[in-house]
């Protein structure tokens, strides 16, 4: 039976998180068993993982070329690991164990994803004497019994399967489609893409994790019908994104709206796409005292793709509610149903601290990661606020209510790309705003694009200054210097004193909170 993803990718930890393997040297049925059952447990709901034999490691890390088993031992592993699975875990617990070559030797992959009936407990001895049964977890990359608060835990897991993870009843097999699968098989770079296009449905799902349930009535999984059906909405009304574009604001009379459905992976891709190629640009400023320009985006594609790929992720298919995406020329925002679980600290979430690993969606996230769409390890929040740092944009808001029944994020647009209306396609830009007049040139791409042309460190101030209170740093960014340079202190201190701008926070002049805006004057 071949893996459902590529066998070096999953020895070099390049398709699953290092937490998710273990390697061993040699066959050890206790040890192995006590992996299997932490695997089962998924306490983290990351999707099981995966134990490889005959394979030596070193700080985590596999020792190549491998060990090897002897090929006359791989049965009788095989047969033990069965009858440990009836007689030494409950509830019974039986992975899938597939014999493999990696340079030229022999190994033993275990396939452990995590069970439907959890919790798991194991024997804590395999002799005929030992009665002692644990509750086993992983932590980080080993396995430890969980005791205390982390069994309670386990414990109140009991039946709570993830809503990905479960049997659809109201589906058939045949609505999963082989082409689709196929599909995802070879993009992923899978050893199952070779054999799959001569595969029965039936088997292939069934090899692939997302059928489920006994051989004589087998079901999809919901995650199976989220990425492998033409049209999930079918099973999960309002799965979708729905980007819209307000071109006067949320409050003016006109705005546009475009809908995308499909599989879950396709969808993502194609809403990405358009946003990229209709709602995203870049300013190109010109510097007087240096021959290279300053490029900024509007909203800096990176944090677009997390915040929307973080929506998708962890957003519930029980709710009727879609994704939705709103554009206006002021900041972007994605907003997704329900908001995150309540493990996670709003405060440490928006500074990109939070650690929780409960996710809501542990398949969708396998999936997606293996597509390079997401990496699965909490790092989508703290991506988004680098790249709106790397672009010198406003920081990024994060808003979820008291009850967490919806998640915000919000990404204003960058200070200097504000005159660049995407709407307009006519080449007129508004002028005024206290900022000089834009020359504006187009590209092959439907971007809009604008140069400035600005006479002194002083203007280039008072054309982001005019949009709204930002502080030094924000500014600094704005105007293209990648620090705060003596020469942008002189400047904004002259324009202090002149009057054409003043503190926010008059009375606190040096306070953290300090913003700096126009003066009403101006």
């Amino acid at each position: 039976m071949p893996l459902p993803i590529n066998l070096d990718a999953l020895i070099h930890g390049k398709a699953v998180e290092w937490e998710r393997l273990e390697f061993k040297e040699g066959w050890s049925p206790l040890n192995t068993l006590h992996t299997i059952c932490a695997f089962a447990n998924d306490f983290h709901n990351l999707g099981g993982g995966y134990v490889v034999v005959g394979v030596a490691e070193r700080d985590g890390r596999p020792v190549l070329p491998p060990i090897g088993l002897e090929q006359g031992r791989i049965d009788g592993i095989q047969k033990e690991i069965l009858n440990l699975g009836h007689s030494a875990i409950q509830p019974d617990y039986h992975p899938i164990v597939i014999p493999a070559e990696i340079e030229g030797c022999i190994v033993l992959v275990i396939w452990v994803p995590g069970g439907s009936t959890r919790p798991y407990k194991a024997k804590l001895g395999l002799g005929k004497d030992v009665k002692e049964w644990g509750y086993f977890i992983r932590k980080g990359s080993s396995t430890v019994r969980a005791k205390g608060r982390n069994e309670t835990e386990l414990l109140s897991l009991a039946a709570t399967v993830p809503f990905d993870d479960r049997l659809n009843q109201r589906a058939r097999v045949e609505d999963l489609s082989h082409d689709l699968m196929g599909e995802f098989l070879q993009e992923i770079n899978s050893d199952l893409a070779k054999t799959a296009p001569s595969m029965p449905p039936l088997k292939l799902g069934q090899q692939m994790n997302v059928i489920g349930g006994p051989e004589e009535a087998p079901f999809p999984l919901n995650v199976g019908l989220l990425f492998f059906n033409p049209e999930p909405r079918r099973f999960f009304p309002y799965t979708q994104i729905d980007v819209v574009w307000f071109p006067d604001g949320p409050g003016g009379d006109r705005f546009t709206e475009k809908t995308f459905h499909g599989p879950l992976h396709q969808m993502v891709r194609e809403a990405l796409d358009y946003i990229k190629r209709n709602h995203l640009s870049e300013t190109v400023i010109k510097h007087p005292d240096r021959a290279e320009s300053s490029r900024v985006a509007n909203f800096p594609y990176d944090a677009v793709e997390e915040a929307v790929v973080n929506a998708i992720y962890h957003r519930s298919y029980e709710e009727r509610e879609p994704v939705e995406v709103r554009i206006t020329p002021e900041d972007l925002v994605v907003l997704s149903f329900p908001g995150p679980d309540r493990s996670i600290n709003l405060d440490q979430l928006r500074s990109g601290r939070a650690v929780t690993r409960r996710y809501r969606n542990r398949r969708i996230g396998e999936f997606l990661k293996e597509l390079d769409l997401t990496e699965g390890r909490a790092t989508g929040v703290p991506k988004i606020l680098r790249a709106m740092r790397d672009n010198g944009s406003p920081p990024p808001e994060f808003e979820s209510d008291e009850d967490r029944t919806s998640f915000l994020i919000r990404l204003p647009v960058h200070p200097m790309a504000r005159l660049a209306p995407e709407a307009d396609r006519a080449g007129q830009v508004p002028a005024g705003n206290g900022a000089p007049d834009p020359i504006p040139t187009w590209r092959s791409r439907p971007e809009w694009r604008l140069e400035w042309r600005l006479e002194s460190i002083h203007d280039r101030i008072m054309a982001v200054i005019t949009r709204g209170p930002l502080s030094r740093s924000q500014i600094a960014a704005a105007v293209g210097h990648k620090s705060i340079s003596g020469a942008f202190n002189r400047a904004l201190t002259q324009l202090l004193e002149l009057g054409f701008i003043e503190y926010t926070l008059p009375e606190k002049p040096q306070s953290r909170l300090q913003r700096y805006r126009a003066s009403k004057s101006t």
